[in-house]
């Protein structure tokens, strides 16, 4: 058994002397072949201080002071890391033959300034000519090989800065693990973020040539971010500058809190314009813009296809051209119920619109959709353009099938001092019952015409917005009907409420102010005759106050008939009446003045007959005062006389 007792004790002696080698071992040796090698490696130089200490657990190395690495020759923005220590890890094996090959490297507590130039140059492209991928320079006798079993940065700081626009971005709690064992193989990353008020967000990702990476060469890699409670996947490759291309794929249950765990909280995007996101496509970025082809997008219940860019300014700018089947933008113009038609009665929504998604993005984009739900209004195919500037979004619209006809014009919704929405729309061949319907809640006019408007509504609520309305317009029909009146029966004498006037056609101008739509020109051509209107429709009120006049051209002997049907109240459920005293004056002014002079002449007779003789000079002022009351006293008994007359005419 000696020999065994021999070989342990040679086994003892080896570690005593190893032991003592690791005491004698010169740290500040350690840390500047460390150092020369991230110089070899990136062509920047590595600036120690502070003491050098070793460390013998959890891993064999040495452990520095404050360390910065320098920055691009262009940038002025201070060294492109810092940090408060850098751990060196050490090859045992390698060290028993004779030789330091670095394993590992961990800085704490770093701040990395990342940034790209005007011209497009980036910090963080870094590499050497006559490095070999290992970081080693080739001509030397005997190499140093760095490998990275592990590199550790914690509890990192963050900095970007676009140098076209010089806006700086900051992330703190960064945390970034790479492994990286073979110098010539792939290399595997995870990168932490911690936003103060968002959920961790983990990118984990592979590059199959890591080495070659450093030296400019494009790569296979995947990649993978988990965030909000969905993710984002690449599958491609990536190169220096931030270049990719492959296949992209995002499931985002919350786009939300997708955002607030990129620290781009409080955005409260619209129902239907992706508070929940899913994405394939083909995928192209450069660092400043990306490019997504061949796009299948799902915007919560909305899909869309095409091809779409964004340019990664200060505020995105999406461009692109996109097609879609049916589309539901309910809560584009309104929030949640607040753009739907008012129920009879109920008056406009006072649910607060929120537009700041508007503030988010700019845009271009062409869209032609099968269908479009806007809550109050419900459009077919349609082909349109939608820009967004600054929180101001215009709809261009080529072409809309709606309503049975055809629209065109301009829609625009601007968020960027207050919320205002305006337009100016033209239709032809639409059924008005509809429109009117949807957008005021009449129902009462059926017909199909042109029409032209152009408004201008502002407030935070679509009741504010209707209260405010102004602008002008214009329609014109061909033969429709008016439910609720008949017109020709009352002409002809019958005062039955109710029944439907059908008409040729008609034509009318109004005009818009605060809320209320003026009119005083509206003409219809009846069977019988012809019809005037004018009045006022509050639309912020939800009320009526017009009279429509239908006159018959062959009543009373030829000389015709004129009956104001007055239309007043709530316009779900408005009093229709008969204008008597209008009535009257607009028919029988002729009727009326002899009247007034047959009774005049009776009154004078009479009077001469009692007082035996004519009014004296002296007395003619008192006369005439009498003479006035009495011939007001007849006009107002000609006019009582006439009214029996014409009700007698509808009995």
């Amino acid at each position: 058994m000696r020999w065994v007792f021999r070989v342990i004790g040679l086994v003892l002696v080896f570690a005593i002397v190893a032991v003592a080698m690791l005491f004698l071992l010169p740290g500040e040796r350690i840390a500047r072949i460390a150092t020369s090698q991230i110089e070899a490696q990136t062509g920047r130089a590595v600036t120690l201080s502070g003491d050098t200490q070793v460390s013998f657990w959890p891993v064999l190395g040495v452990s520095t002071g404050k360390m910065a690495l320098a920055n691009a020759d262009w940038s002025d923005s201070g060294p492109m890391m810092e940090a408060d220590s850098l751990k060196v890890g050490v090859d045992m094996a390698a060290l028993f033959g004779g030789s330091i090959r670095i394993t590992g490297l961990e800085a704490e507590n770093p701040v990395i300034r990342l940034e790209t130039a005007a011209d497009g140059r980036v910090n963080w492209q870094v590499g050497v000519e006559g490095v070999s991928p290992s970081g080693v320079d080739e001509s030397t006798a005997n190499p140093l090989a760095l490998t990275l079993d592990r590199a550790l940065i914690t509890n990192a700081t963050i900095r970007y800065t676009d140098g076209a626009t010089r806006a700086t971005s900051i992330y703190d709690n960064v945390d970034f693990d790479m492994q990286w064992p073979d110098a010539a193989g792939a290399a595997d990353f995870v990168l932490r973020l911690r936003p103060p008020d968002g959920d961790t967000v983990e990118v984990t990702a592979t590059v199959q040539n890591f080495a070659g990476l450093f030296e400019g060469e494009a790569q296979p890699m995947v990649a993978r971010a988990s965030l909000g409670g969905g993710s984002v996947s690449f599958d491609g490759q990536g190169g220096p500058g931030l270049f990719a291309q492959g296949a992209l794929r995002a499931e985002l249950p919350n786009t939300g809190a997708a955002l607030a765990a990129l620290g781009i909280g409080g955005v409260d995007i619209p129902r239907g314009l992706g508070r929940s996101v899913d994405l394939s496509a083909r995928f192209d970025f450069n660092g400043t813009r990306a490019a997504l082809d061949d796009l299948v997008l799902t915007l919560d219940n909305n899909r869309l296809n095409g091809d779409v860019a964004v340019a990664l300014n200060d505020v995105p700018r999406v461009t692109g051209r996109l097609s879609a089947g049916a589309l539901d933008l309910t809560s584009f113009s309104a929030a949640d119920g607040a753009g739907a038609a008012p129920s009879p009665g109920s008056g406009w929504s006072k649910a607060s619109i929120d537009a700041s998604g508007l503030s988010a993005f700019d845009a271009d984009l062409a869209l032609a959709a099968d269908s479009v739900d806007l809550g109050q209004f419900r459009l077919g195919q349609t082909r349109a353009r939608v820009t967004n500037d600054r929180a101001r979004a215009v709809v261009d619209i080529t072409r809309i099938d709606a309503y049975g006809g055809q629209i065109a014009g301009d829609f625009v919704m601007n968020n960027r001092s207050g919320l205002s929405v305006g337009g100016r729309l033209r239709a032809s061949g639409v059924d008005l019952q509809a429109l009117l319907g949807d957008a005021v809640g009449i129902t009462r006019f059926r017909a199909t015409g042109d029409a032209r408007v152009e408004f201008l509504g502002v407030g935070r609520s679509l009741n504010a917005i209707m209260r405010s309305l102004s602008g002008d317009g214009e329609i014109s029909t061909g033969k429709g009907v008016i439910n609720g009146i008949d017109l020709d029966r009352l002409m002809r004498g019958d005062m039955t409420t109710g029944g439907t006037t059908v008409f040729d056609e008609t034509g009318a101008t109004f005009t818009l102010a605060e809320g209320v739509l003026r009119n005083d020109d509206f003409s219809m051509a009846l069977p019988f005759g012809r019809a005037r209107g004018a009045g006022r429709v509050n639309l912020g009120a939800q009320t009526l106050n017009y009279t429509i006049t239908p006159i018959s051209l062959t009543a009373r002997d030829g000389r015709g008939l004129a009956v104001p049907v007055r239309v007043r109240g709530p316009w779900a459920d408005p009093n229709i009446s008969i204008d008597l005293e209008r009535a009257v004056r607009d028919n029988f002014d002729q009727e009326i003045e002899e009247k007034k002079d047959e009774l005049r002449q009776r009154l004078e007779d009479r009077v001469t007959e009692e007082l035996g003789n004519t009014p004296q000079e002296e007395g003619q002022g008192a006369e005439q005062e009498q003479g006035q009351s009495a011939e007001d006293a007849v006009k107002d008994k000609v006019e009582d006389e006439l009214k029996r007359g014409l009700r007698k005419l509808f009995e």
